[in-house]
């Protein structure tokens, strides 16, 4: 059998048995796909409420798209089968745009990673939202370089179905020399996106999406909840974790809560912006795209994980495509982080959904096991910070474009 043959088998193995696990681990890891997906692209389509133009949505408007499409195979298949399909179906585009003839090294062994990902995060990465935005930010990132207006539009698309690639898209345009392809792209995405919703009498929900996220408190999860974990372990009057209907999340009070949540916004903005600024301090110094572009784009995503009042296990996936496009550029040099995020992804699991009990009514071993979740997410990101210092001080480090990247445009 071929290696190509080999990689297509273990896709498929890998996502029929995540999307198994998905209806018999506990704490209902598809829960979200039929209690809110499901719900909300089916009204769409009635035409009752269209989430993002009649009201306001957590979500931007495009991340309807996935949900109504599933909505084609569910009165046969029911509706979380039918998102596994419109899940995989986006993960195989991507899957065989990343091995190509599987002659790449760097290539598959991208691939091999990325399904060993999809294995130890389990099924919250592929019953999310966040699953579909990967694969769809995983083709615009292998892009960048060869077919940058394409590697826009998509990175726009998946911008607006769920905000966080607007980290690659950034990092794009610090890294990539053809920075207008780039805004192109996502200006005409983002135009045809706004002159659509504002036609459908959407104009005052437009950016809604915005307002839900910075009005959220601490999610259980994040790594700043961390500290009232730990203290409903000790003081139980002062510290607890309740459930927030309007966002559907669980949540950690306790004293000072209030300040933390106002803080919150404004650090990650100010965290993401060094990092940012790192970014075009090495782009102005000559770095470029091989060197620049993996480790300013993945630490803008940890910023963006780091810093975050929301820490929902499928934020994880946001991880997959700089490591992916690592991978691809030089294997050696992203072998150790790769490994560090599957461990990351795999702490994961084992918080969610196998011990989330014992998160919602704090116990010792799962608090310490996310624990050490959130600082190996916090080391990732002190690395990539320095990894970005490095690439300033010595701009040329590593600086070639491998055989494995399309060499057109750097």
């Amino acid at each position: 059998m071929s290696r190509r043959a080999v990689l297509w088998v273990a896709f498929a193995l890998v996502h029929v048995g995540v999307a198994w696990l998905g209806f018999v681990m506990p704490n209902n890891p598809t829960g979200d796909v039929y209690l809110v997906y499901a719900p909300w692209s089916r009204r769409a389509l009635e035409g009752t409420v269209i989430v993002g133009i009649s009201v306001p949505w957590v979500y931007p408007q495009l991340a309807l798209l996935p949900m109504i499409a599933a909505q084609a195979l569910a009165p046969v298949i029911g509706y979380p089968l039918a998102w596994v399909i419109v899940i995989t179906a986006a993960d195989a585009v991507a899957f065989a745009v990343l091995i190509g003839r599987a002659h790449s090294v760097g290539r598959t062994t991208a691939a091999w990673f990325w399904l060993t990902f999809i294995a130890v995060l389990g099924p919250v990465g592929v019953y999310r939202l966040d699953g579909f935005t990967t694969a769809v930010a995983i083709l615009g990132c292998l892009w960048l370089v060869g077919r940058p207006w394409l590697a826009s539009i998509l990175l726009a698309v998946a911008v607006w179905t769920k905000v966080w690639p607007v980290a690659l898209l950034a990092a794009a345009v610090i890294a990539v020399r053809r920075r207008a392809a780039l805004l192109g792209g996502a200006v005409v995405v983002s135009a045809l996106t706004l002159l659509t919703v504002v036609a459908a009498g959407g104009a005052r929900n437009a950016f809604g999406f915005v307002g839900d996220q910075t009005s959220r408190g601490l999610q259980v999860e994040a790594p700043v909840s961390t500290p009232y974990l730990w203290g409903t372990l000790f003081d139980s009057r002062a510290f607890r974790v309740s459930y927030e209907r309007d966002m559907l999340t669980f949540q950690v009070t306790g004293p000072d809560v209030d300040a933390v949540i106002a803080v919150m916004t404004p650090l990650l903005l100010i965290a993401t912006t060094a990092v940012a600024a790192l970014g075009v301090a090495a782009a102005i110094r000559g770095a470029r795209y091989a060197t620049l572009f993996p480790p300013l784009s993945l630490a803008l995503v940890l910023g963006l994980v780091v810093f975050n009042k929301v820490g929902s296990p499928q934020y994880l996936c946001w991880l997959v495509p700089s490591l992916v496009t690592g991978l691809v550029i030089d294997r050696r040099r992203w072998t150790l982080p790769a490994a560090l995020a599957l461990g990351t992804a795999l702490l994961t699991q084992v918080v969610y959904p196998v011990m989330y009990s014992g998160i919602l009514a704090p116990a010792l071993v799962p608090v310490a096991i996310l624990t050490v979740r959130n600082l190996a997410l916090i080391a990732l990101f002190a690395w990539m910070v320095a990894r970005l210092v490095g690439v300033v001080r010595v701009p040329s480090r590593a600086g070639r474009v491998p055989a494995s990247v399309p060499a057109a445009a750097t």
